[in-house]
């Protein structure tokens, strides 16, 4: 599989970087003339941050609730099979989901001693810190999409005793397969339980390092066009 295969006749990495970097650019020039255009995008995506936190926080109550059931499942003598590895899905769910909500928020640790010498240092700095943090966050995205489709291809399975419904199988292959072979993608299906495939679980961490790219580009745009960056910390008095 190649790592920069072409998308639309143009070379993946140029869709991944310069196209981005472009874009900022761009801010940087026009600045205000921007804001208008840009202010519907940063209220979406501001929605999708925030959504992904409720996900990262349902999937750490989703962590009690197993470990709840094992307790239960201990005291009247059932085995819960799988019951850790499922923990540990969850668990990666809560940390990457949680990647974009928590940047937004300011919760994400930040060296702000240089930032706090002068407002000339600041805006440059962060620029600066915002543009290597969002290539270098693309590049982790990219390589976590690379490690699905390498689990899929190699029908890589899990090594504990965690099995699914085939049906949540098909149901995501529905997301890729065009409507029209659906009906020979179902043909397929036995309705039985089998042993977690590797690229379910990682799933999270793909879409929760895309989300941290996007966030990263995002405040780097918002800094560029505003001169202040969204990030911001709550105030807990």
């Amino acid at each position: 599989m190649s790592d920069w295969s072409k998308f639309l006749g143009i070379p993946l990495w140029f869709w991944l970087f310069v196209l981005p970097t472009l874009i900022s650019l761009v801010c940087l020039f026009l600045q205000n003339k921007l804001e208008k255009i840009f202010n519907p995008i940063w209220k979406i995506l501001d929605k999708v941050y925030y959504y992904s936190g409720i996900i990262a926080a349902t999937s750490m109550c989703l962590i009690l609730f197993i470990i709840i059931a094992q307790m239960i499942t201990r005291w009247t003598g059932i085995i819960f099979e799988g019951s850790t590895e499922f923990a540990g899905y969850a668990m990666a769910s809560t940390s990457f989901f949680a990647l974009a909500y928590a940047l937004s928020k300011g919760a994400h640790i930040r060296v702000s001693i240089f930032l706090n010498l002068n407002s000339f240092t600041k805006k440059w700095l962060d620029i600066f810190a915002l543009f290597t943090a969002s290539i270098i966050a693309t590049f982790f995205a990219r390589y976590a999409i690379k490690t699905n489709f390498m689990s899929e291809m190699l029908n890589d399975r899990t090594q504990g005793q965690d099995q699914i419904p085939e049906a949540i199988i098909y149901i995501l292959e529905m997301f890729i397969t065009s409507p029209t072979n659906w009906q020979s993608l179902w043909s397929n299906y036995e309705g039985k339980w089998i042993f977690t495939p590797i690229w379910i679980p990682q799933l999270p961490m793909s879409i929760g390092t895309i989300l941290l790219a996007v966030c990263l580009w995002d405040h780097l745009s918002r800094l560029l066009i505003t001169n202040k960056s969204g990030i911001k910390s709550d105030i807990v008095k």
